[in-house]
């Protein structure tokens, strides 16, 4: 039992320091001179045959969905891994990589929002001390980096808010659909039709000259496909596995912190005391959520 729960443990650190790499890869690519389209269609390029060959050995292991699952997944990769990936990438443009994140990781706080004016689900005193807290944590980097940066600033946080925003309706949308489809098989489905919806994006919005970038785009891009998409991806969903989805959880909130450090040293972002008290804030207030589900279970 220690040994799975080390195992566990690491894997779950290990998804979120890779997850946490996507925005630094991001931003590096945005220095050779490419966009949010292009750049996303060549980490889902990278991603697809993975999300494929999961979802064929996943199907293997199930039984065939019903029509109304599929149009369910469809709606729900276009919402969690299609939206949600083209705000953040667009928002990157505008932001730094540790404001990105701390926008990213009020998702838990965003799903109890939607629960409550969606489905009625009462708000405890915990659950509204733990909102005040984390959007404090906010506003307190977004009102520094907005001084420093103006309406960029608002343009870069409203598009990664609303990428947030729009993986918080996919986990509330998914809820029911996981128990009967399977986590594993939700996942890559679900990730399949967003990269599919990304290269028609990419098709239909850029000419193929577009592809004409610098060697280091595509290393970039082989990075961010594998490194910070599908190895994340999978080590969150073995470390679930062997600690359980709270505990999982709570050791992702190493994210933020990776991001922090990363930005540091490979993007030379500045970190003063406004984004460190932000990021304490933010961290404390989704701890207290989690900390509420699992008082709750």
């Amino acid at each position: 039992m220690r040994a799975v729960s080390r195992s566990g443990l690491g894997l779950a650190a290990l998804g979120a320091i890779a997850f946490s790499g996507k925005a630094i890869i991001v931003k590096l690519g945005y220095r050779y001179g490419t966009d949010a389209v292009t750049l996303l269609a060549l980490r889902m390029l990278v991603a697809f045959p993975f999300f494929l060959v999961m979802g064929a050995w996943a199907a293997h292991r199930g039984a065939p969905l019903a029509a109304a699952d599929r149009w369910r997944i469809l709606s729900l990769g276009f919402l969690g891994y299609y939206l949600a990936s083209f705000l953040d990438f667009a928002g990157l443009a505008y932001i730094t990589a540790t404001l990105e994140r701390l926008i990213l990781y009020l998702t838990p706080t965003l799903v109890a929002l939607i629960g409550w004016l969606a489905f009625g689900r009462r708000i405890t005193r915990r659950q509204a001390l733990a909102l005040l807290v984390s959007y404090a944590g906010v506003a307190l980097a977004f009102g520094h980096d907005l001084q420093v940066g103006g309406a960029d600033i608002m343009l870069g946080g409203v598009l990664v808010f609303g990428s947030a925003l729009a993986y918080a309706m996919y986990l509330v949308g998914s809820g029911e659909l996981v128990a009967r489809v399977g986590a594993v098989r939700l996942t890559a489905y679900a990730s399949s039709v967003a990269c599919v919806l990304c290269l028609l994006q990419f098709v239909l919005l850029r000419p193929l000259d577009a592809l004409a970038l610098p060697w280091q785009v595509y290393a970039l891009s082989l990075v961010n496909g594998t490194l910070c998409t599908v190895l994340p991806v999978l080590a969150v969903m073995m470390a679930v596995a062997r600690i359980g989805s709270t505990l999982a959880a709570q050791v992702g909130m190493i994210g933020p912190v990776s991001t922090i450090v990363l930005s540091l040293l490979l993007l030379g972002e500045p970190m003063g005391p406004w984004q460190v008290a932000g990021t304490v804030l933010v961290m404390a207030g989704v701890f207290m959520v989690s900390q509420q589900k699992t008082a709750a279970r």
